[in-house]
């Protein structure tokens, strides 16, 4: 996706920063690659159902743990009982790159960022259409920072506050390689994806009809 001018890092919020362009063209292309695979490898990837039945509109996978509505699982126990894919180490060892870029911006994302120790990353598909509610990452144990990869269509990131899903909040447009931390007073704050932007495909990575956002985190859980 051209630009004529390279956008620089941002701290919208107290402890929410964004990283720009921070996956290369070639790293893009990559990540999308290695989820197709897991989509192969796990059956593909699901719209797991909310407490009230209704599917979501997003299709995601788990790696290191399988995630629904509202607990983690080493098991698909809302499909097919298959254990979840591993987490793979490289991808640990690029989040963590990515919390130690955000801390240099925002200390307030993490006390210590090499302590930062991710093991679940949730593969998030948003194809044409799909959206996510205001919602607040709440089931792990510990209070280490997220970190969110977004890869294809550019996507509108809402993150709002940790009182309720209500306003004020901010509208954060993430394009194709734009990476955002958040950690310390954004840790629990209501956040989601209300639309995708039409025409913003990204050419580097080919025929990927949507938005990937792959979500790194780290649990606290045993097991």
């Amino acid at each position: 996706m051209d630009r004529l001018l390279p956008r620089a890092p941002e701290v919208p919020l107290p402890g929410v920063v964004v990283l720009p362009g921070w996956l290369p063209p070639d790293l893009r292309v990559e990540l999308v690659r290695r989820c197709r695979t897991w989509g192969d490898e796990s059956g593909g990837p699901r719209a797991p159902r909310m407490r009230n039945g209704a599917p979501m509109s997003v299709r995601m996978l788990g790696l290191g743990w399988h995630w629904y509505p509202y607990r983690y699982s080493r098991t698909r126990d809302d499909g097919d009982g298959g254990r979840a894919l591993p987490f793979p180490p490289w991808l640990g060892r690029l989040a963590r790159r990515a919390v130690v870029d955000a801390a240099a911006l925002d200390p307030s994302v993490t006390d210590d960022p090499a302590a930062f120790d991710p093991d679940v990353a949730l593969v998030n598909w948003y194809g044409p259409g799909a959206k996510m509610g205001m919602h607040t990452d709440g089931d792990e144990v510990v209070a280490a920072p997220v970190v969110s990869f977004s890869v294809g269509t550019t996507g509108v990131f809402r993150f709002g506050h940790a009182a309720g899903r209500g306003r004020p909040w901010v509208d954060l447009p993430l394009e194709s390689g734009d990476v955002v931390v958040f950690g310390g007073p954004a840790r629990l704050a209501y956040h989601g994806v209300p639309k995708l932007v039409p025409g913003t495909d990204d050419p580097a990575v080919g025929d990927l009809p949507g938005r990937l956002n792959v979500t790194v985190r780290q649990t606290g859980l045993d097991g």
